[in-house]
């Protein structure tokens, strides 16, 4: 199995008549990710690669049965973007882009909650169930099918792990790519849960970074609710305090988030920590016995 998407996920684009829309709309339906729609308002009822493209959200999912949708449009736009298919009854939407204010986040969460909508991103990489479904801007040729769950801050650290996963031997069930700002969808205690009820998930990665405490949350969920093995690595283990280091949410500020503090809640839940992402693989054969 997987979570969040896999083969039989109807993706519609946000955005699909822009440049990386385009480009990346392209890429997704090479991999086998199954595009219904697009979505570009003034523009519907053209077709772009075999994609229908519609003026709403609404009439595409109506027209599709879409349910789950990819944002490319401009920052200024993203939320308002969020909102249209929430509204529209998409079931999950994928943010990629980057620099969407945080005030505009703060505004939507509540309402896309009671909507039920679950969201992933901003400014993240997208998700993947390795030779299923693929939504947003990962390189889908490294990623091979497999038993091991992956989810992370880091879209880079994402592309570098899963290489050396998939390398070592082991496959991925699903990898998500929650973005790095401070204010997101889904988060590790929420995917936690979803990979500890998916049968074909043996064991996770977990990818943190300083600042905020999510990690600290999700070491808190592990040591009460998970019974499948988790390794984590956690990015900036020598940031200076106060400089924010590539994420908006990755600073350290008034002496918290800092990566010693993550590492020692991950000891206290029985995570072992990386110090280098290469160690990652023989970690997680390990806590699996393989």
């Amino acid at each position: 199995m997987s979570i969040l998407i896999n083969k039989d996920t109807r993706l519609v684009v946000q955005g699909i008549t822009g440049r990386d829309g385009a480009f990346h709309a392209r890429k997704m339906k090479a991999y086998g990710t199954h595009i219904v729609a697009g979505v570009s308002p003034g523009k519907g009822g053209q077709v772009i690669d075999d994609v229908p493209i519609f003026d709403s959200v609404a009439e595409a999912r109506e027209a599709t049965g879409a349910n789950a949708s990819v944002i490319f449009v401009p920052a200024p736009f993203a939320a308002d973007a969020v909102l249209e298919a929430s509204f529209a009854g998409i079931e999950l939407v994928v943010i990629i882009t980057e620099g969407v204010p945080v005030q505009d986040m703060i505004r939507i969460m509540p309402v896309i909650r009671q909507n039920g909508t679950r969201l992933i991103g901003p400014n993240c990489p997208g998700l993947i169930t390795p030779e299923e479904s693929l939504i947003g801007i990962l390189p889908g040729n490294i990623f091979k099918k497999g038993a091991v769950g992956l989810m992370s801050r880091s879209g880079t650290l994402t592309y570098e792990v899963v290489n050396m996963l998939t390398e070592a031997g082991l496959g991925q069930t699903t990898c998500v790519g929650i973005g790095g700002d401070p204010v997101a969808g889904l988060y590790y205690q929420e995917l936690l849960e979803m990979f500890e009820n998916d049968p074909e998930t043996q064991g996770v990665v977990l990818i943190g970074e300083i600042g905020g405490d999510a990690e600290e949350q999700a070491a808190r969920f592990i040591r009460e609710k998970m019974t499948k093995p988790v390794v984590a690595f956690i990015a900036g283990q020598t940031a200076p305090p106060g400089k924010r280091m590539g994420h908006a949410g990755a600073i350290i500020s008034s002496g918290s988030g800092t990566a010693a503090e993550k590492i020692r809640a991950f000891g206290e839940a029985g995570v072992p920590v990386a110090k280098e992402p290469s160690e990652i693989p023989g970690l997680i054969k390990q806590k699996l016995g393989w």
